[in-house]
């Protein structure tokens, strides 16, 4: 969602480019799974909590910020908008919305070590998986990204940019509100 709506106020350029924060983060986690302490953050109800927790804030403080955005009449609205964003906001806010995410440490510690052949090296494996995941998040990345700068079209206006700001911000508002009621 983060990265349709990138790709929709600023362009497929700049949702690409905020991306790596989110690539950084799985890189983190996958390290941190391969180390053994995705496991013991997996293991700890507690720890586990207070994550997601801070994940559902972080989305509806997002969903909150895009409700609230002021709109402008403007001809391209995704070349105007990227005049003024800050690319290391855009990371920022992609890194914190993935590095907060249980699930994807869920992904990492539950899904990966089934696949894990005990008489092979670890580390190549925990590699060869770790690459595959990010190529395969660089693709949805920009599928996602490409379909928000598809979306463009509806915001050339002060009312479609409201309407869709608060769509934007209603689901991540939302999807703050599962994850911090999900078991």
């Amino acid at each position: 969602m983060l990265a349709m709506t990138n790709g929709l106020r600023y362009g497929l350029f700049y949702a690409m480019k905020g991306g790596l924060g989110r690539l950084l983060a799985f890189v983190i986690l996958i390290v941190l799974t391969a180390t053994g302490l995705g496991a013991i953050l997996a293991a700890s109800a507690t720890a586990f909590y207070v994550l997601k927790i801070v994940g559902a804030l972080y989305l509806v403080y997002l969903g909150y910020r895009l409700w609230r955005t002021k709109t402008e009449e403007i001809e391209d609205p995704s070349l105007a908008v990227a005049e003024k964003v800050s690319t290391y906001r855009i990371i920022r806010q992609e890194f914190l919305v993935a590095i907060s995410n249980p699930k994807a440490i869920l992904v990492f510690t539950a899904f990966f070590p089934q696949f894990l052949v005990a008489e092979s090296p670890m580390l190549s494996q925990f590699a060869t998986m770790g690459i595959t995941f990010i190529v395969l998040e660089i693709v949805a990345l920009f599928l996602y990204a490409i379909s928000g700068k598809q979306l463009a079209f509806l915001t050339r206006t002060a009312k479609g940019q409201k309407i869709m700001n608060r769509a934007s911000g209603s689901l991540l508002i939302g999807a703050g509100g599962l994850l911090a009621t999900s078991s």
